[in-house]
């Protein structure tokens, strides 16, 4: 399902040209735009918050999977505008790797609380979110409707960033 040294993948929809690169390297040049962004300060989402993040006006790329944010800037090959999975970038990817679709019918406007999924493709949501916890900065949550966002102290924040480096 994903690459062991590569970018988080969804094997067998990709084109087959990401799986030389890692999506993550920076450049001699230093050219990254993940290399020039300071780590983003865990805080909650709506969705509305979440979209503004998709490469486009703002170079910081998020992404949501089963209700929690990341940050996948450093995989902007892959999550920006131009890449093969910028359809996810600033959007709430879940259903989207759940049932293998890039279609922009598979992601919802609204929040999708996945419950008419079936038992194999929660357990897919699962898993993809296992790979992007391993591989980015777990950021905040996805806020559902009417959910107000949680305080997050410094030490929190730390203390999460360090169990990931």
């Amino acid at each position: 399902m994903a690459a062991g040294d590569g970018d988080v993948k969804l094997g067998t929809l990709g084109s087959g040209s990401e799986s030389s690169s890692d999506g993550g390297s920076e450049s001699p040049g230093g050219e990254s735009p993940a290399a020039s962004l300071p780590r983003m300060k865990k805080r909650d989402f709506s969705l509305e918050q979440l979209r503004q993040y998709d490469g486009s006006g703002n170079p910081r790329i998020l992404l949501a999977v089963n209700g929690k944010v990341f940050d996948v800037t450093k995989g902007s090959k892959f999550y920006g505008p131009a890449g093969p999975y910028g359809i996810f970038a600033g959007r709430d990817a879940s259903r989207g790797l759940a049932t293998f679709c890039l279609d922009k019918d598979a992601l919802r406007d609204e929040y999708d609380d996945l419950s008419d999924l079936n038992a194999v493709q929660m357990e897919s949501v699962r898993e993809w979110e296992m790979q992007f916890k391993e591989k980015y900065d777990y950021v905040g949550r996805l806020l559902k409707p009417g959910e107000e966002p949680s305080e997050y102290t410094d030490e929190e924040d730390t203390k999460d960033h360090n169990k990931q480096d």
